[in-house]
């Protein structure tokens, strides 16, 4: 019998993401990925979702992969007056974990018996307990960067307080033995708050209990993170941690649906001469900041399709186009050869494939810095929120795209028109960029091959996995 119909009669993995797309689209091409390795999978995803866009993607993924079995965990009812966050992605995370107690029998259901659970990153502190107490192997998935799992276990190690602001002694950087230091201003906000919240206690929780898992699944490559993925296997960042197994990065799958109209639309633009400008799935921008940002794009004169969100949540995002970028933007990009702004949600991965597109303005969310290397376009960061600015720092460095640092987060001063034309225009001239974006997507692919880091490191795992058998029994 072969290694591969040996590894399809005995290796079965449950998956269970938590909440947003960020989360939901790299289980679900890493489901995919071990469904081309002969893996049997079941997918677990919590009920309801929080917004629209997962419920499309979960039912075309079901739909494209019969013989993944789907599962649901029916969340327990949601309290909001005792929540703790304001956030409906996050306030949905603290369901699911609270929710996690019911996960036993459904485990119990799963057949043939489970090999391992892959759980999201978000998740190891309330389910490692569950998988222990009935001897289920436990590997965690973290879908942001390598430089972000070094923060992500070391924080509840490290101290903050001295670099809390006006605390009297700052610092101008975090320390994380063994890695080069973090600058206190690429952190997210709410950990370096005094007082508790929920993004610090969940942090906190998780990177402790991150220890205790059996491996971690990164969505990155050694091209690109070398020396952080060296340092965390190499050097021992953390006493006791587990293997950091790079599997990444995870290529679009056929099942992420086609949004015809402005593939047509690029269809007629030349080669290379498009902008792409998206936010990703979470990020609302002001209003004030929306219409200097198509200002700016316009004065810029380059091409570009521009993703417009106004709300946090895609079911609660029912403004018109018009009555969110304004008359006169709407004016300036209706029916222009140069512009095209939509209002919905689209398939990221196959605008940055078109051949038409020449450059990325975004937020830097980790799944679309990994979808612009995958497709080698050259990116210009502006981070928002979480571990953007972490990730744009690696942009930055990797030479495939820029990063105004001034810009911050977009949360307090608005960036000007003129500001963001100068960059964009900056973007798009400098064919440097360019050349070292279509080297690391080069690099991406070889990562992927059998040969390749990331490669080898699914196959490896895969063979453990085989060995070790069915390992679930109620």
């Amino acid at each position: 019998m072969s290694q591969i119909s040996e590894q399809k009669s005995t290796i079965h993995v449950a998956l269970f993401p938590t909440s947003g797309m960020g989360h939901l689209t790299p289980f679900l091409r890493l489901a995919t990925s071990l469904v081309a390795s002969d893996v049997r999978v079941t997918f677990i995803a919590a009920h309801p979702t929080v917004s629209l866009a997962e419920s499309r993607a979960l039912s075309s993924f079901f739909a494209s992969f019969p013989q993944v079995s789907p599962k649901q965990l029916c969340l327990l009812p949601i309290d909001e007056s005792s929540s703790s966050t304001d956030d409906p992605f996050y306030r949905h995370y603290e369901v699911i974990c609270r929710s996690c107690r019911l996960l036993p029998p459904l485990l119990s259901s799963i057949s043939p018996p489970l090999s391992a659970l892959i759980t999201d990153m978000s998740l190891i502190s309330a389910v490692l307990p569950v998988s222990r107490a009935v001897g289920l192997p436990n590997y965690v998935f973290f879908t942001s960067s390598a430089k972000m799992l070094t923060l992500f276990m070391s924080f509840h190690k490290i101290s903050v307080r001295k670099a809390m602001p006006g605390s009297g002694d700052n610092e101008d950087v975090i320390k994380i033995p063994n890695l080069e230091p973090i600058p206190v201003s690429w952190f997210p906000p709410p950990l370096l708050e005094e007082e508790d919240n929920f993004l610090k206690s969940s942090l906190i929780q998780n990177g402790k209990s991150m220890s205790d898992a059996d491996g971690i699944l990164i969505n990155t490559f050694h091209g690109f993170e070398q020396d952080t993925l060296r340092a965390l296997n190499d050097v021992n960042i953390t006493s006791g941690l587990p293997p950091a197994i790079a599997i990444g990065p995870l290529p679009p799958a056929n099942f992420e649906e086609p949004h015809s109209h402005p593939l047509a639309w690029l269809g007629d633009q030349p080669i290379g001469s498009v902008v792409y400008v998206s936010f990703g799935s979470r990020t609302a921008m002001s209003r004030d900041q929306i219409r200097e940002l198509g200002d700016g794009l316009v004065r810029s004169g380059v091409r570009f399709v521009w993703i417009v969100k106004s709300k946090k949540v895609d079911e609660e995002d029912t403004e018109g186009l018009e009555d969110v970028i304004g008359q006169n933007l709407m004016m300036a990009t209706s029916g222009a050869v140069n512009g095209l702004v939509v209002k919905c949600w689209l398939n990221q991965s196959e605008v940055l494939g078109h051949p038409a597109i020449g450059g990325f303005l975004s937020h830097c969310g980790w799944n679309s810095v990994m979808e612009a290397v995958w497709h080698g376009v050259p990116m210009l960061a502006w981070p928002q929120h979480g571990d953007q600015m972490i990730n744009a720092s690696l942009v930055k460095r990797a030479g495939i795209g820029i990063w105004e640092e001034s810009w911050g987060r977009g949360e307090k001063d608005v960036v000007k028109g003129e500001e963001i034309a100068d960059r964009v225009e900056e973007m798009t001239r400098d064919e440097s960029l360019k050349a070292r974006a279509v080297r690391m997507k080069e690099a991406a692919r070889t990562a992927l091959g059998a040969d390749g880091d990331s490669g080898r490191g699914l196959k490896a795992l895969l063979a453990k996995l085989s060995q070790n058998g069915a390992r679930f029994d109620c």
